[in-house]
């Protein structure tokens, strides 16, 4: 399980981090919580009825002004189920995101419910074991594909990574490369026009080799997602950063 959201479930309500450029519906800081016996609730909402080429972006937002942590889509047998999991910054945005009930995404209406942190976990679980399992059968031909262009592909040291959670930093992408020497300069997360993560990132290794050596790491998983890698170039990863400026 990635770091970032092994510390959302080790340190509990405690974490509810900031999205990057994110912007509050309300001014003041959540008040403090005079819970006696536990603890304040985990801010994770479920979401149905989403389109089935939903992103993080789209769920980013469809909750426009909230703070995102992280978005969990629901697969069954590798196959996206149009739900997904929500965790907000704090508590109090969960009345804000349930206000979003029955809004549309695109042509659809989406239903937004509440929820706890145990179904957030337990399809954690469930993610991650799909995600190793998965249906070879559905994936093999196109898997084959993808592979075969990479190999071909001329590495320069620089490798893209996709379907990165919202809420990875820097340091869980140098964690990931743990076999690595990476220093936080040669790590670029991908910004969306509005500051948000877009679930990309650039990687700068220190030479072609320990980028190609690094491809070993393709399709293996960051959390419950599972992290695509691309062999890439200094003009493309210039390009995708000046993007989010």
């Amino acid at each position: 399980m990635g770091a970032k959201r092994q510390r959302i479930i080790d340190q509990g309500p405690s974490f509810y981090g900031n999205s990057p450029g994110s912007s509050f519906m309300y001014t003041a800081p959540p008040p403090p919580y005079s819970y006696v016996s536990q603890p304040p609730p985990f801010p994770v909402v479920r979401l149905r009825g989403l389109p089935f080429d939903c992103t993080e972006t789209d769920v980013a937002e469809f909750f426009h002004g909230l703070d995102i942590v992280d978005v969990l889509f629901i697969h069954k047998n590798s196959k996206f189920t149009g739900e997904a999991f929500c965790v907000l910054g704090y508590p109090l945005q969960v009345d804000f995101a349930l206000q979003k009930n029955r809004q549309n995404m695109g042509r659809r209406y989406v239903e937004v419910f509440r929820s706890k942190r145990q179904e957030y976990y337990k399809a954690i679980a469930n993610e991650v074991a799909d995600a190793r399992g998965g249906s070879p059968r559905r994936n093999a031909p196109r898997a084959k594909s993808s592979d075969e262009a990479k190999e071909s592909a001329e590495h320069t040291g620089i490798l893209r990574l996709r379907g990165l959670p919202f809420s990875a930093g820097k340091d869980d992408i140098m964690e990931f490369f743990k076999d690595f020497v990476l220093s936080e300069d040669a790590v670029h997360i991908v910004l969306n026009s509005e500051g948000r993560p877009s679930g990309e990132a650039f990687v700068e290794f220190t030479n072609a080799e320990d980028s190609k050596a690094a491809m070993s790491k393709d399709r293996m998983t960051l959390g419950s997602r599972y992290i695509e890698l691309f062999p890439s170039f200094s003009e493309e990863m210039e390009e995708a950063i000046s993007r989010g400026r």
